[in-house]
């Protein structure tokens, strides 16, 4: 099994032991990404952008895969407030048309820098 790393430049670097991303065969393994701006390397701080933010950086690390948003088959949404969740559908339209991924989205107690919001997912290229 051959595991080939995916970076991307547009994205947040990985703030920890791991990738942005992996890819094996077809199939690439999204990190959770939170809403830092890849430039002034901060966490955007109102939900809406904060949202719009998390799909700009899976965006980057979907492209740097060769790949875009429309290659995702499974996505995770981990939300502090599930208050927010029709909001991530509403922006979640903007980014995606159907046929829409495969998703779950679930509440959590803490994200790493005290983000609103961070999703993952499973992509696959062609």
């Amino acid at each position: 099994m051959s595991k080939i790393t995916i970076n991307a430049q547009d994205a947040p670097s990985a703030i920890g032991t791991y990738s942005q991303a992996v890819k094996v065969g077809n199939t690439v393994y999204l990190s959770g990404q939170i809403p830092i701006d890849p430039n002034s390397g901060e966490l955007v701080t109102d939900i809406r952008q904060q949202i719009h933010q998390v799909f700009k950086n899976l965006q980057a690390v979907t492209k740097a895969a060769n790949s875009s948003l429309e290659g995702i088959v499974k996505l995770n949404i981990y939300l502090i407030d599930m208050d927010n969740f029709a909001l991530v559908n509403e922006i979640m339209a903007e980014y995606f048309t159907a046929p829409y991924p495969a998703r779950a989205a679930v509440a959590v107690a803490a994200l790493p820098k005290d983000s609103q919001v961070e999703m993952d997912g499973i992509l696959v290229v062609s």
